[in-house]
């Protein structure tokens, strides 16, 4: 018999800038539709082709729902009673005989939730362990704005309207941000004029009335030669940097007197006319919007890129001002969470961390002690981190690889244990985004759990339970999201308002540092950095160039002379999607129009792009718009549909020692 239709509301927990809300149709207890949800406060019922695509997921016919045990090299179907007691004994030998930091987590955060961040609970409760740090995603820039301003905060998406230029810095708003358009749509509708600085010709870039294309990984000596323009000609916020930065006066004396703007154009491939506009975006155009995107920082110099340009911002008197600001992260929303008392970092006896871009190398040479055991959860390492090839050969040589996901995506294939999780909308949950708007959203789980899927925290729990701190995992949902919500309670942020409104705006300001109180050692914005000089690294902001360049390394450019930035795909987030969309799966290189004539390539061509690193194959697609030397490929492809283009990025870390360097990445071509 047929049931009714049934409506449940929840959130999307893709790590997205937007984090939309959801309304999931159900029936017969399963997802038959995806649409936004019309009443949430910043999304307005508007979500992207992803967030549909996750009833896709949980319907597909190749999901994973039953424990897996690989046996002489096949996956055989085990009980969770089986597979979660081989798994607990493997870890108490392993705390036995040679410690807890012979466990490594190797996790990202391709699925959010507040509860997600159990599985930090359940190592610091285990003794410690060893876990990674540093992301692959944004932490040049996270660090680079925590050293400037003490931590990365946005304006809220409603101050833009008081903006009367908006500089979109490398961010593809129209396919990562759709839900900022409409208050840029509206800054524009009240005079604001929009400038588009990327190396693509991208969907916000065509509807900009200035679209300027850079070389790759040139963004922060730009923005650096702006600074200088702008106090050369009398036009910096004087009492702004007088008052409430530390460090200028060096800056000014060390840093801007050596900048060569002439040869700093030349480099970036900026006509002298570009530069006027961006110069009076700065001065004469304020207050001034930046909106920088993650991909500024993923090269060698990627925590310089987002100094400089956040030194431009201060330099230009955007700072604390409404519709201003150096847009690059909101940390304010996670910092509202009680994530301490859910994770319980006192509980942790020993510890050891390897950085998320050189997991491999890591793994490779630990031997005091060396890893035993790998846990993957949220992630798919062996296509998203760097360096492919190396990161197989170090998994492969872990004794026990344990993942958890709903698929058999390249990284689970190496396991010796499968766990399935439940997706989204099978589970409880508070979901937020960290980079755009405070709104946070309560998720209802809509259908019961498919299959023997579990949570991640009944995962969790399970283990604790039979390692002997399950009572550290004795508690409710509810009680899990009290915990989390308790810091909240005081301004009026609590489950029960959560359950009642389904989606709430955090008492959050619309325009951070408006008071001029930072949060660094100086309690001033800081182009010296006290942090920074306590750690024994450089303090001052710097003109740096990308590694792989032909001005850093002129033999490599000669071998490889084109940039191969290996770009998120609008159809799916990393490597989330490519087995539900075909369209993904045909290994596609857009390359630019000079590229195609240099190398005698037409649309269609086979062509391998190659590094000494490794290479990859795909079909040649004709892009008018990119930047001259510049090659895009999507990133996150799976092994069976060509591989990921990480076969051919340096894993190497950023300037400031906590971000990749993907984007960093000189190749060659040759066409087959």
């Amino acid at each position: 018999m047929t049931q009714r239709e049934k409506k449940v509301k929840t959130g999307c927990p893709l790590n997205c800038w937007d984090a939309c809300g959801f309304v999931v149709t159900t029936q017969n207890q399963k997802v038959v539709k995806v649409e936004g949800d019309p009443d949430h406060p910043m999304t307005k019922g508007k979500i992207c082709g992803k967030g549909m695509m996750l009833g896709d997921r949980v319907n597909h016919t190749e999901r994973i729902l039953t424990p897996l045990k690989k046996v002489d090299g096949v996956f055989q179907e085990v009980t969770w009673s089986q597979a979660l007691d081989d798994i607990a004994d493997k870890m108490q030998t392993i705390k036995e005989e040679v410690g807890t930091t012979a466990v490594l987590h190797s996790h990202d955060y391709s699925n959010n939730g507040l509860l997600k961040n159990l599985d930090q609970r359940f190592f610091n409760c285990y003794g410690g362990i060893t876990e990674l740090v540093g992301s692959l995603c944004w932490g040049a820039g996270i660090e680079a704005q925590k050293v400037d301003f003490g931590s990365a905060y946005s304006h809220s998406p409603e101050d833009i309207v008081h903006s009367r230029s908006i500089v979109v810095w490398g961010r593809n708003i129209t396919a990562t941000n759709m839900h900022i358009l409409p208050f840029v749509k509206k800054a524009r509708k009240r005079g604001a004029q929009l400038i588009v600085i990327d190396p693509l010709k991208t969907g916000i870039a065509k509807m900009a009335d200035t679209h300027i294309t850079l070389r790759p990984g040139m963004d922060g000596a730009v923005a650096l030669a702006i600074a200088k323009r702008l106090v050369d000609d009398g036009q910096a916020d004087d009492a702004f940097l007088s008052q409430y930065t530390y460090g200028f006066d060096t800056f000014n004396k060390d840093v801007l007197a050596t900048v060569q703007t002439d040869t700093i154009l030349e480099q970036a491939g900026l006509t002298p006319d570009m530069f006027e506009t961006l110069v009076q975006a700065y001065s004469e155009g304020k207050p001034t919007c930046t909106l920088m995107g993650l991909g500024l920082q993923r090269y060698s110099n990627g925590g310089q890129t987002i100094r400089s340009i956040d030194a431009l911002v201060a330099v230009s008197g955007n700072i604390g001002i409404q519709g201003g600001g150096a847009n690059y992260a909101q940390l304010a929303v996670g910092e509202s969470f009680n994530t301490t008392a859910l994770t319980r970092p006192d509980k942790r006896k020993q510890h050891r961390t390897f950085t998320r871009m050189t997991q491999a190398e890591d793994i490779l040479a630990a031997n005091d002690p060396p890893i035993k055991m790998l846990f993957v959860t949220r992630g798919n390492p062996v296509v998203q981190v760097p360096n492919t090839n190396l990161v197989k050969k170090a998994f492969e040589q872990i004794e026990t690889k344990v993942v958890v996901d709903q698929f058999l995506t390249d990284t689970a294939q190496l396991a010796d244990y499968v766990l399935p999780c439940t997706t989204v909308f099978e589970e409880e949950d508070l979901y937020y985004a960290s980079m755009f708007h405070n709104v946070v959203t309560y998720g209802q789980a809509s259908v019961p759990p498919y299959g023997e899927a579990k949570p991640d925290r009944w995962i969790w729990t399970e283990l604790a339970n039979r390692l002997g701190f399950g009572d550290e995992f004795d508690y409710t949902v509810d009680e899990w999201l009290e915990m989390g919500l308790s810091l909240l309670n005081e301004q009026g942020v609590t489950l029960e308002v959560m359950k009642e409104k389904g989606a709430v705006k955090l008492p959050i300001s619309d325009v951070p540092w408006f008071n001029k109180q930072f949060t660094t050692p100086s309690g001033k914005y800081e182009f010296y950095s006290l942090k920074l000089e306590r750690e024994g690294k450089e303090p001052m902001v710097q003109l740096q160039l990308p590694h792989e360049s032909k001005w850093r390394d002129p033999e490599r450019y000669a071998q490889y002379p084109y940039t191969m930035l290996s770009i998120h795909p609008q159809k799916s987030l990393h490597s989330q999607h490519f087995h539900l969309v075909s369209a993904l799966q045909e290994p596609r290189i857009d390359i630019s129009t000079s590229i195609a004539e240099r190398e005698n390539l037409n649309e269609g061509d086979l062509i391998r792009l190659y590094n000494d690193r490794g290479s990859i194959e795909g079909i040649v697609k004709i892009v008018p718009g990119i930047h001259a030397d510049t090659i895009r490929v999507d990133e996150g492809r799976w092994g069976a549909y060509g591989g990921s283009p990480n076969q051919l990025t340096p894993d190497t870390i950023s300037d400031v020692g906590l971000g990749s360097t993907l984007y960093d990445c000189l190749v060659g071509i040759e066409k087959l």
